[in-house]
């Protein structure tokens, strides 16, 4: 059978089905034996630097998590912030992360990805040591504006840097288990932080957190970062002050889809406490980020595999479903089950898009270009955690907190038709085009 296909069809086939090492081999035996060889090696994922990468990224996340729900509450207590006062205090971090990650992108490659995550570790480091200082609530502006900075830059740092330490054979994978950092340290961090704030004063959760920084300085000392060489061409890419070197043109399409995805998410976690004490369902309620956190961590490895064997329209299209289903659950719910079964759909939604949506937007660009990607990605995940809440809850009193979720739902649809729209139908087109042209 294999007779009838020309030899130069066979050699298509063969780049297109083995691993990038493979690519290079001449077909001869000696040469397919070191490629094997090299291919073994180049597809291993638990390094010593994807694990140090992850730590870190779950420790930044931790106390990220951890401050945030502690904050509003101490500046009311402490300062005698009022309620609007105390908000602003959590939300203009995220001012802080956004603005970080826009000119981190660039800057990751320019200077360095090691450079860069010292440099923001250590400004993370500092700034958390101003909570110290703070005993006004401008000071507090001032001091969590600075912090989300730092975070930004840090975890726009171990982001990038874990997707070159990724085999490309196994990036959905990898990018799933590296994102289940962020997933558990969602759930983890804000219960520490409540327990915490039950026995300790602030200043000691403040020790406690840059204990945890300096943990993170020391596994960043160990830990070898593969720099991008960059030629002298790139470097004047980079350098060239325009648009695209802050936010990358290539993964546009894929970042929209994550603007609208994480606006509908902002009505969970904004509103759930509330809806759920509206309904007498507290402990349902508090039990929902649990059971969300522990369908993410089972559910994120196999959408992995999945994502990198049968290609990531299969990942990705049933996330829009699950959570379209989890947030019509929600705006329907009545008794505790049906919120906690909501959790596991979201879960299996959000959770699943956030990690996939990244190894979509590492796939889709040149390695130099990968920070700049990767900060694009999440500039447009956390402006639609940020807007969302002042959009939706505008809305709150016409609609209730039901036909909040209900309007989610259908922007969860809408997102599954935008990624066809924007994204995969574009990248259908061009799959097509290319192999005309090599038919030719």
């Amino acid at each position: 059978m294999s007779t009838n296909i020309p030899t130069g069809d066979a050699k298509i086939i063969h780049i297109q089905k083995l691993p990038r090492p493979l690519e290079l081999t001449s077909g001869k035996r000696k040469d397919c034996i070191y490629s094997m060889a090299t291919t073994e090696e180049s597809t291993k994922l638990w390094t010593k630097g994807f694990i140090l990468d992850t730590l870190v990224n779950f420790l930044i996340y931790i106390i990220y998590y951890m401050l945030m729900v502690i904050i509003a509450s101490e500046a009311i207590h402490s300062l005698g912030a009022s309620m609007s006062e105390a908000g602003l205090a959590s939300g203009i971090f995220i001012l802080g992360t956004l603005l970080a990650r826009v000119f981190a992108g660039r800057s990751i490659e320019l200077y360095g990805r090691k450079k860069m995550l010292y440099a923001g570790i250590i400004f993370y480091l500092v700034t958390t040591a101003m909570y110290f200082l703070i005993h006004s609530i401008g000071m507090l502006y001032l001091v969590r504006a600075l912090n989300g900075i730092g975070y930004g830059v840090a975890s726009t740092a171990t982001s990038t840097i874990v997707s070159t330490m990724i085999p490309s054979a196994r990036r959905g994978e990898g990018v799933n288990y590296y994102a289940l950092s962020m997933s558990l340290a969602a759930a983890i961090g804000p219960f520490i932080g409540m327990i915490l704030q039950q026995i300790v004063p602030f200043n000691d959760i403040v020790i406690f957190s840059l204990a945890m920084i300096v943990i993170c300085l020391v596994a960043v000392a160990v830990m070898h970062v593969q720099e991008f060489e960059l030629t002298e061409d790139h470097r004047k890419e980079l350098q060239a002050f325009h648009i695209q070197n802050f936010l990358e043109p290539k993964v546009a399409g894929i970042s929209i889809v994550a603007f609208i995805v994480a606006v509908c998410y902002s009505s969970v976690l904004s509103f759930l406490a509330s809806y759920a004490e509206n309904l007498g369902l507290l402990t349902a309620g508090t039990l929902f980020f649990v059971v969300y956190a522990l369908v993410i961590t089972l559910a994120r490895p196999v959408a992995g595999v999945l994502f990198d064997r049968k290609g990531e329209d299969f990942v990705m299209y049933p996330t829009y479903a699950c959570l379209a289903i989890g947030l019509f659950l929600l705006a329907m719910t009545t008794h505790s089950w049906m919120m906690l079964l909501a959790g596991v759909f979201v879960g299996l939604g959000y959770g699943t898009f956030m990690s996939n949506g990244q190894a979509i937007c590492i796939h889709l660009v040149k390695e130099f270009r990968i920070g700049v990607a990767v900060s694009t990605y999440f500039v447009a995940l956390d402006l639609g955690l940020g807007v969302g809440p002042y959009v939706l809850g505008a809305l709150k009193d016409s609609i209730g907190f039901s036909g909040i979720y209900v309007l989610t739902g259908i922007g969860a649809v809408f997102s599954a038709i935008l990624y066809y729209l924007i994204y995969a139908r574009g990248r259908d087109a061009k799959k097509a085009a290319l192999v005309a042209e090599l038919a030719k």
